[in-house]
């Protein structure tokens, strides 16, 4: 008796096919198409020659269909256990096309980079964030650094109960420091535990913004989510956007808006006469060191030149020992704008609302930000 087999294998990307047995190949079935032909159960043992054959035609037109449905999502992240589904269970992925969008990848990158980055000392590397952090061995390590805590739990577990353990008890404490702060809980142990991007990428967007990582993330970042659930024996897909990333501002929980964010959204003409106004208030004073701004949102990033400026600003001298002359690396300029920072409260200015690392990272509304709280303060200095 001849069957229909489901095999799965990688080729520049994973992709089913159906395969019968008899030697007939039918071409590579969409989503939608795999979904009605494994529900209705005619990928399975059984039958007669003629019903066979029947099967097979149905599996042809159905192979059609799929490959000239438009709608239908590509396979390029289809697992054989993604279609074994009990009743009202419901699997998600990202749509491939929302891979490919450099916004996505970006992110991707710089949270990747930034997890390498916290766990050097660790000797960990991870290349693949749900392969990798799925576990919950790689999450506890990077909570245990960035927190500087120690959880209680066993460091290696292999098994599936002992991974889910680790888990939770690492979600718990994640929990314990993001509620405070309003933020939405959007992962679970099953859904961390089930390789899901999309809940990943929300946990490590909120723990790098609530630990003030010294990285920018990619601002309004969207994908497109595939969702597939079973309801009385059949598979039905549908398709929602889910947004990872907002603006900096808003992920921060600064939700206040002020003149800046005003001029951005509704009079960037004007952006030019606020920015030559700044220019010529620090050009004032620089000149007396016989330097000279021209960019904004470049020659300060490195913090030396608001460091030099607040020392003419209050008429003292700033020992060189206590910032980077020439900085060269990312967190030797973090210092120094967060020296610069420190000697404005100092001289009575309020907290800048700005992060050091986004000045460092050019973000030009920050950094005007920071020059006309200046500005208001020593206009009328000589």
């Amino acid at each position: 008796m001849k069957c229909v087999s489901l095999r799965a294998w990688q080729s520049h990307g994973a992709r089913l096919l159906l395969e019968v047995s008899s030697g007939f190949h039918c071409p590579p079935p969409r989503w939608g198409s795999l979904c009605s032909l494994l529900a209705s159960g005619w990928a399975r043992r059984g039958g007669d020659g003629d019903t066979r054959q029947g099967k097979v035609s149905d599996l042809q037109e159905e192979g059609k269909n799929a490959i000239n449905s438009p709608m239908s999502p590509a396979l390029a992240d289809v697992h054989p256990e993604d279609t074994q589904l009990e009743e009202n269970e419901e699997r998600t992925m990202i749509d491939p096309t929302s891979k490919e969008d450099p916004k996505f990848k970006e992110l991707v990158k710089v949270l990747l980079d930034w997890i390498n980055d916290v766990l050097v000392e660790e000797r960990i590397i991870v290349k693949q964030l749900e392969e990798d952090l799925y576990d919950g061995q790689v999450l506890q390590k990077l909570l245990e650094k960035l927190a500087g805590c120690k959880l209680n739990v066993a460091e290696v577990t292999q098994s599936e109960i002992g991974q889910k353990q680790k888990l939770q008890t690492v979600l718990e404490a994640v929990h314990d420091l993001l509620r405070p702060r309003g933020w939405a809980l959007r992962w679970s142990v099953d859904s961390i535990h089930g390789k899901n991007l999309v809940a990943i990428l929300h946990l490590l967007v909120s723990l790098a913004m609530h630990f003030r990582a010294p990285i920018r993330l990619p601002e309004h970042v969207t994908v497109q989510v595939v969702v597939v659930r079973k309801r009385e024996g059949l598979l039905h897909s549908s398709h929602i956007s889910e947004e990872l990333t907002t603006t900096t501002e808003m992920m921060m929980g600064r939700f206040e808006r002020d003149a800046f964010d005003t001029l951005f959204d509704h009079a960037p003409d004007k952006l030019s006469v606020v920015k030559k106004s700044l220019i010529t208030f620090v050009n004032k004073h620089l000149n007396k060191l016989n330097l000279e701004v021209t960019e904004l949102e470049t020659q300060f990033a490195d913090g030396v030149y608001l460091v030099l400026l607040m020392g003419l600003l209050e008429d003292y001298f700033v020992p060189l020992h206590h910032f980077y002359l020439t900085p060269e690396s990312f967190d030797q300029k973090v210092h120094n704008v967060s020296f610069a920072f420190e000697l404005m409260l100092d001289g009575g200015l309020k907290k800048p609302k700005a992060r050091p690392e986004d000045v460092v990272n050019l973000d030009l509304k920050s950094t005007l930000r920071v020059l006309y709280n200046l500005f208001t303060k020593y206009k009328n200095v000589e």
